[in-house]
């Protein structure tokens, strides 16, 4: 597209809020080769959908085989059925973007392995995430409590609290006893733990994230501490937690984590809607958005960020951003899960939310290579988006602008307190 619309959205960085990237040093050691840049993310277990064997996609991601040709031919023909999908889209720009590939065959991944050698190399991660992707920053998700500065970038790379196996029921005791110095006896310790975490790293972070849909229902409900004593009791012997004793103690905890979250102004991102992989999305009804309405309204004064439009349920999630004020959506991953749906999910929210309600990107991507490609994919659809809004005479390109430039970095700079975590990971870095 050329207009002044796609040439702002272009060039205007754009706040990530939502990647599990490596750290550098794993990048730059254990990083993958091309096919296991190009297809080591979702379009993997697109590919299996599509009919290519498990075993195939195992052998394509295997970057240590230096058989190229065989480990493509497994999966090619299954590749021409995906490339077309949001996952394959986003696989076809990031080898444009990043190894110059106008088309994936065989003798263009030959081709571009000197690239790859050449961007997994100490600074490249930044390179390809800042000046690339042109991001602000990025916000990760690297599955831990600690956030500490990450050396290859500090104000750039920003981290998550992680809160799922606080809300999975399935946290680490000696590992939480030996970061706060708190013995687990019972749930008053546990609630001296869960401040000490915060106490260590609230101030580095950038929000807490929990993904539990991927192991259990989003609906939650206030805890009883005595019902919650008697869970956490058979979890500290090691018995194992039936499911009404793992739900209790996980809503127990995610509640004290959001309590924390308050004290120190940090939004609480929580996962909704799809489920990555393939043969796991057999019980959908549970990652429904519509069942965090009670978490939302016991705790108003949190801020909660709603990953992922809820996908196929992202109505709901409308609904419950325009009911609730202290309920933000993020867009992250719902622009390769499918573009179009993403796209008019742009536009009913336009029609149905205040403007501040809406995060534009997040890759949530493992390489930084993915977040590239996830980028540039994101930014075409928004411009589709708002381009339709101005056809549709709803806008003024002017006011498409302005609504670009707020939903690809405004809304994110009015919710995540930036500035006071990287002064803290500065003064970290300066102690």
């Amino acid at each position: 597209m050329n207009s002044d619309l796609a040439k702002h959205i272009a060039e205007t960085p754009i706040i990530d809020t939502h990647e599990h990237l490596h750290k550098e040093d794993h990048y730059v050691n254990n990083g993958p080769d091309v096919l296991g840049d190009l297809f080591g993310m979702y379009i993997g277990d697109e590919l299996v959908v599509a009919g290519a064997s498990h075993d195939s996609v195992v052998r394509l991601l295997d970057s240590g085989n230096p058989d190229i040709e065989a480990r493509w031919a497994g999966v090619e023909s299954a590749w021409q059925f995906c490339q077309h999908t949001g996952y394959g889209e986003a696989v076809r720009y990031m080898a444009k973007t990043v190894y110059g590939m106008d088309e994936i065959t065989l003798e263009t991944i030959e081709s571009a392995a000197q690239r790859n050698l050449e961007i997994r190399k100490p600074g490249e991660r930044l390179n390809l995430l800042r000046d690339v992707a042109n991001l602000d920053h990025v916000q990760i998700d690297d599955y831990l409590w600690e956030c500490l500065p990450d050396l290859s970038g500090p104000e750039f790379f920003l981290y998550d609290l992680s809160w799922v196996h606080f809300v999975g029921a399935r946290f680490h005791i000696e590992a939480l006893q030996q970061q706060t110095g708190i013995t687990l006896i019972d749930l008053d310790t546990l609630h001296t733990a869960i401040a000490g975490l915060f106490s260590k790293y609230g101030a580095m972070a950038i929000a807490i994230k929990s993904q539990h849909a991927y192991e259990r229902t989003l609906a939650w409900q206030l805890r009883d501490d005595t019902d919650a004593e008697k869970a956490l009791q058979r979890f500290l012997s090691g018995s194992p937690l039936n499911e009404a004793d793992r739900l209790c103690l996980g809503d127990w905890c995610l509640a004290r984590g959001i309590e924390q979250a308050i004290q120190y102004d940090l939004p609480v991102k929580i996962h909704t809607g799809y489920l990555a992989g393939h043969r796991r999305f057999y019980e959908p009804d549970r990652t429904r958005a519509a069942y965090l309405a009670p978490l939302l309204a016991q705790y108003p004064a949190a801020t909660f960020v709603l990953m992922h439009i809820a996908y196929p349920y992202s109505d709901e999630l409308i609904a419950l951003a325009k009911h609730f004020p202290n309920a933000y959506i993020d867009m992250c991953w719902s622009w390769s899960i499918n573009p179009y749906h993403a796209a008019e999910f742009v536009r009913r929210a336009l029609h149905g939310l205040p403007l501040n309600k809406l995060f534009m990107f997040g890759g949530d991507c493992h390489w930084p290579t993915e977040a590239v490609g996830f980028a540039a994919q994101a930014r075409h659809w928004l411009t589709v988006a708002l381009q339709s809004e101005i056809d549709a005479e709803y806008l003024t390109e002017q006011q498409a602008l302005q609504i670009a430039t707020r939903l690809m970095q405004t809304n994110q700079r009015a919710v995540f307190d930036l500035d006071r975590t990287r002064m803290a990971i500065t003064t970290s870095l300066g102690s």
